[in-house]
């Protein structure tokens, strides 16, 4: 890779600046995102693990049981307007 000359660089509007960094921002905030739906995952898979193990209680904690459901439901349903977010935001070319 070569380097633009400072002189210009300094040359360039800030706009113009923006437009060239631009593809750059994307592919991070992407990246981001698919990063945070990695831990989306992994919360899922630990709330659906506590919930095994609160039926194997006894006497099992309905309430308990009924709570873990609710966060994994709430986490799936967290996932899914995250995939959409990234969907709409960041399309396959």
């Amino acid at each position: 890779m070569a380097l633009m000359k400072y002189t210009e660089i300094m040359a360039l509007a800030k706009d113009k600046m923006k437009e060239v960094m631009a593809p750059l921002r994307a592919r991070e905030m992407k990246v981001k995102a698919e990063l945070e739906l990695a831990k989306l995952d992994s919360k899922i898979m630990e709330e659906e693990q506590k919930i095994q193990e609160i039926a194997s209680e006894y006497p099992v904690d309905f309430d308990r049981m009924i709570n873990a459901l609710d966060r994994v439901d709430l986490t799936r349903r967290r996932k899914k307007q995250f995939t959409t977010i990234i969907n709409e935001m960041f399309p396959e070319k």
